[in-house]
């Protein structure tokens, strides 16, 4: 299905508004989540995140209501149910009903059986998944939605893993979040095909070349293994199981990254990759699988949700959990608040009314 507006073919994207209006982004009228609306989880067994934990509620001035302190001894990377009831109950008798999104600061446990731990908070522990880990999913009802409430609209809190094993690097990653918001510099987005085909299943929902001017972001997508010496990556999508010469870029502050392959979300694995390296190398949120996911693009980022999604001005938890179809095996991890299009929301106009989307590409 494609629509006309002022002569222009538009793909559902927004950002087929940038070449039909003259570069400007038509908006959606999104926010992103407040301070206010994020609850933090500390492990008090963890010295590394009650100090960080205390830290980001400090630079991100969390009320104190928002706050839940678990006791986890031994960081383990992977955790059974019985445990994760315990778990879930803390956090779900902690938290009010303003707490619309979370965020765990530790770096292990990370897994529930198959689950990754955000999914498994967030949705539900889902047992089905790990008979056959690379069957279908759980739908996500948050994916691709207008939703500013993921708790008040579906019962979803929806969260993300801030790693704290490095204190200096949580840090500094606490700050780019913080920065994001503050300062928007031009950008682009390096959308790859690689040589792997097994993992470029999303590649085809790539965006075509155009730059959106009141985003100042240029989008790349390119057949290539890598990108080096680059000097301003916002988005930093690609498909392998190890990444080459990330600490060659410089990522922009909110920058979000992240490679389709089986076990990129297992953080302490020596399999492949771990997401842990994009943080590393500069970006501020990632993604990856903790169990066999078989490259189904339903259980990673969808490109052209996620830059949508943080164009209208959503965080980067937001983002990140907008963007994925079946997420029981994606594992968001990063700083939740981050919203570097933030600005770009507002008022609607005649103008952006105009605009109207195709629908999301079905299985």
């Amino acid at each position: 299905m494609r629509r006309f507006v002022n002569g222009c073919v538009l793909p559902w994207l927004l950002l087929a508004a940038a070449i039909c209006h003259g570069g400007e982004v038509a908006s959606s009228l999104a926010v992103g989540l407040t301070p206010e609306q994020l609850g933090v989880v500390i492990n008090d067994a963890d010295p590394n995140s009650v100090e960080v934990g205390e830290y980001y509620i400090e630079a991100r001035n969390i009320p104190p209501q928002n706050v839940v302190r678990v006791n986890i001894p031994g960081k383990p990377r992977k955790i059974g149910a019985e445990q994760f009831a315990q778990l879930k109950a803390a956090v779900e008798s902690g938290f009010g009903p303003q707490v619309q999104a979370m965020v765990l600061v530790w770096t292990s446990p990370y897994m529930v059986n198959c689950n990754s731990i955000t999914s498994a908070l967030t949705m539900g522990l889902d047992a089905a998944q790990c008979r056959n880990t690379c069957g279908v999913g759980k739908p996500n009802p948050y994916y691709a939605s207008n939703s500013k409430q993921p708790y008040t609209d579906y019962r979803m809190r929806i969260s993300m893993l801030l790693p704290a094993d490095s204190i200096s690097q949580a840090k500094a990653l606490i700050q780019r979040g913080i920065i994001s918001g503050f300062r928007q510099e031009a950008g682009s987005a390096y959308l790859l095909i690689t040589a792997d085909k097994a993992r470029n299943s999303r590649a085809h929902f790539f965006p075509k070349p155009m730059f959106i001017r009141d985003a100042k972001l240029m989008i790349k997508p390119m057949r290539a293994n890598s990108i080096q010496n680059e000097k301003d990556v916002m988005f930093y999508l690609t498909g392998l199981p190890t990444v080459a010469k990330l600490g060659t870029l410089e990522f922009l502050p909110g920058a979000l990254a992240d490679h389709l392959t089986s076990f990129g979300g297992d953080l302490l694995g020596e399999q492949q990759m771990s997401s842990l390296r994009w943080l590393e190398a500069g970006a501020t949120a990632s993604y990856g699988t903790v169990s066999e996911p078989c490259g189904h693009w339903q259980k990673f980022p969808h490109p052209l949700v996620m830059i949508k999604s943080y164009l209208s001005g959503y965080s980067a938890v937001e983002t990140y959990w907008k963007s994925v179809k079946w997420p029981a095996q994606g594992l968001v991890i990063g700083e939740p608040l981050a919203a570097p299009y933030r600005h770009l929301a507002k008022s609607e106009t005649a103008e952006s009314q105009a605009v109207e989307s195709e629908p999301m590409p079905s299985d």
